[in-house]
Order: C-alpha cells, then sequence, then structure tokens
C-alpha cells in the first residue's frame, strides 16, 4: 500500500503542469572541502498561464558530497518575489488556486511548490511558495502578490 501511494504521489509530481526555470545565479554560504558548497541559488520563470509577470524564487542549495551527486535533501528554505514585467494577458478564466511551478528538492518525495491564487475582489495574484513533504508537510512558506494594473511601455 506504502509503495502504491509512493509511485502515485512520484507521478503526481512529474505531471503537474509549472513553468520551467531559468538559473540567474548561486551565491556560496558554506565553503565544503570534500565535495560541492552549500549554497543559495536564484532562479526565474514565467508565469504560464498570466502573460507579463515574472517571479524569482532563492533557494538553500545543500553542497558536500551527497550535494555533489544530486542526493541530497534540500532545506525548505525559500524566499519569493513576483512583479509584473509587461502588460498582463490571461490566457483563459483563472482558477481560484493552481500550481504556478513546482521542483523537486530532493531525490524522493519532497519538492518547493509555488501556487497562484486569485484575489478576485482586489483584482490580485497572489503567489505562495510552499515546502511539500509527502508524508509530513513543512510550514515554511513565502508570498508575493502583483496587483493587476495597467502597463504603459515608454
Amino acid at each position: 500500500m506504502k509503495k502504491t501511494l509512493a509511485n502515485c504521489a512520484l507521478l503526481l509530481v512529474f505531471l503537474t503542469p509549472s513553468a520551467q526555470s531559468e538559473e540567474i545565479g548561486c551565491i556560496t554560504t558554506t565553503w565544503k572541502l570534500i565535495g560541492s558548497n552549500h549554497k543559495v541559488c536564484v532562479q526565474a520563470f514565467d508565469d504560464p498561464k498570466v502573460q507579463g509577470v515574472a517571479c524569482h524564487i532563492s533557494q538553500a542549495k545543500t553542497g558536500g558530497i551527497a550535494g555533489s551527486f544530486g542526493v541530497a535533501e534540500d532545506p525548505s528554505q525559500f524566499s519569493l518575489a513576483c512583479r509584473q514585467v509587461g502588460p498582463i494577458i490571461l490566457d483563459e478564466k483563472l482558477p481560484k488556486e493552481e500550481t504556478a511551478f513546482s521542483e523537486s528538492t530532493s531525490l524522493f518525495f519532497k519538492d518547493t511548490k509555488v501556487t497562484r491564487l486569485f484575489d478576485t475582489k482586489r483584482n490580485t495574484l497572489v503567489y505562495v511558495a510552499i515546502s511539500r513533504k509527502l508524508i509530513e508537510g513543512a510550514p515554511y512558506n513565502s508570498i508575493s502578490t502583483v496587483p493587476i494594473m495597467p502597463w504603459s511601455a515608454k
């Protein structure tokens, strides 16, 4: 039963529609004698359903030998900033809640997920980054808002 649940969860992670990210750069936080350094990496992604909105997320990355081989579990430490970067064009009617970005932060069962909420009363997009674990969730989160405003290119 546990194996079936784990396989279903892993499949869901890979099938969840989300934006592709672009790495902006990494900053070393701790030098490691053996293996890669601990660092904070910044990635950018455009909201796949809202043209004119871009987000940047910084995440802690574990180094050492395990980090060098990609098997280390990254800590649930991140920050999120989303901004209007052009005229906001909605491709379709947005659901009240939808995954905009998701990235694995361990070999199995842990990821960072950015969910877009739509606050219709305030005409604002709300982006919330959370760390998810299959078995035990984490309370770590970050929030950024983008009010839908007219865009004047000059």
